[in-house]
């Protein structure tokens, strides 16, 4: 995993098509601003429906 420190405005390419935006940091939150192409699919994590049934295996193995 690539971790990178940005400020606000600054700005992250993805390949030549995906541009992330750093648009505000506040405590512990930080707002993106995502410019992808429309044909694109982007999900937040805990909205894939596999993440749902990952979690449940998650917690019957702990």
């Amino acid at each position: 995993m690539l971790v990178l420190s940005r400020k606000e405005s600054e700005k992250i390419m993805l390949g030549e098509a995906i541009v992330l935006t750093i648009v505000r940091v506040t405590g512990d939150r930080v707002r993106l601003g995502i410019d992808a192409p429309d044909d694109m699919l982007i999900l937040r994590e805990e909205l894939e429906p596999n993440h749902t049934r990952k979690e449940d295996q998650n917690r019957e193995a702990a």
